[in-house]
């Protein structure tokens, strides 16, 4: 009786709170280990996160900007103690975790910040698979894995050395991901004059989260993807079902929308929020995205002096949050769970 009270309250809450709001019971569906979580100018730390169910230690890395580095700083911070090197194993932890733990990249679109890190490893990783739209994989075969930028760890073009089986996503479509319970669905984004960037839906189970590669807002970029992707996840949003949203915020506000090169600021950040909790629930949008967790990533750093492109956006969200977002602020080695 008290248990069956219990559920029926849980469920009450999760109404009232928009949707997906969850009772304190529910543990995370899903946990993320920043690799890298800048732009710009961070050549130590730029996009790259791990994302694992709770307890499996098999990972899919979201982009690949970072990787070696950046799974020194987890190991050290104790954030992969999940995915230890089998008994006997003459390889370091974080070379067991790039070789053995990293069960495939998806990869949002091919500027260098998020998949140098993926090119500079490749000599030292092992064989697995490598998705994206076919935009972004055109790009790797023919601009980076090439026998020109660098050796072909591709599996397409000329003489591939087939370490990096690439599978194009068809967009909207769910295809499972090698090595791993998780289910994955692409979205185009619109990344500057409509250079194609992706978003990945992953699915564990019957829970999702929703990793963004870098995107204009709708509006600068003359475009409806952002929109179509609002409308894909706004179900999930009500039914309790999308645990978080990671999406960049690359510059603080201020910045003329010709200057915004396919990035977001905390003002186009909430623009497009709105807009998504209209999609939830239009009748009462204040309290559609209540709770939700978003991990606000690829923010620039910049060379001036003075306050830091990330305290200014963290200022700046907390002051335009009017929809009761819980913001989050990946750091590098650091975990996340969802």
């Amino acid at each position: 009786m008290l248990k069956n009270s219990l559920s029926r309250w849980c469920l009450f809450a999760g109404l009232v709170m928009g949707g997906f709001a969850s009772c304190g019971a529910r543990g995370p569906a899903f946990s993320v280990v920043t690799l890298g979580c800048e732009g710009g100018l961070a050549e130590g730390n730029l996009s790259c996160y791990l994302l694992t169910r709770p307890g499996s230690g098999a990972y899919v890395a979201l982009d690949a900007g970072t990787v070696l580095g950046g799974l020194r700083q987890a190991v050290a911070r104790g954030s992969l103690n999940d995915c230890q090197p089998e008994r006997g194993s003459n390889q370091s932890h974080e070379g067991w975790v790039l070789r053995q733990g990293i069960k495939a990249y998806l990869v949002s679109h091919a500027h260098i910040d998020h998949v140098s890190g993926l090119v500079i490893d490749s000599t030292d990783d092992t064989s697995k698979p490598l998705l994206g739209l076919d935009p972004t994989i055109d790009d790797l075969r023919d601009h980076l894995f090439n026998w020109k930028t660098w050796p072909n760890f591709g599996s397409e073009g000329e003489r591939p050395l087939n370490q990096y089986r690439y599978q194009r996503l068809s967009e909207g479509n769910r295809q499972p991901i090698q090595g791993t319970d998780l289910e994955v669905q692409a979205f185009t984004l619109s990344h500057s004059n409509h250079y194609p960037s992706s978003a990945f839906l992953v699915r564990g189970g019957d829970q999702y989260l929703l990793y963004c590669g870098d995107t204009g807002p709708d509006e600068v970029e003359r475009s409806q993807c952002l929109e179509r992707l609002w409308a894909a996840v706004a179900p999930l949003i009500r039914e309790g079902r999308l645990r978080g949203i990671l999406l960049e915020s690359s510059y603080p506000d201020g910045r003329e929308p010709g200057l915004l090169f396919g990035h977001l600021t905390p003002e186009w950040m909430m623009k497009e929020l709105h807009r998504l909790a209209q999609s939830v629930d239009p009748k009462n949008p204040q309290r559609a995205l209540a709770g939700l967790k978003i991990a606000v990533t690829h923010i620039k750093p910049s060379l001036e002096k003075g306050r830091q492109p990330r305290e200014l956006v963290q200022e700046q969200l907390k002051a335009r949050n009017d929809l009761g977002i819980v913001f989050l602020f990946p750091e590098q080695g650091r975990r996340l769970e969802f």
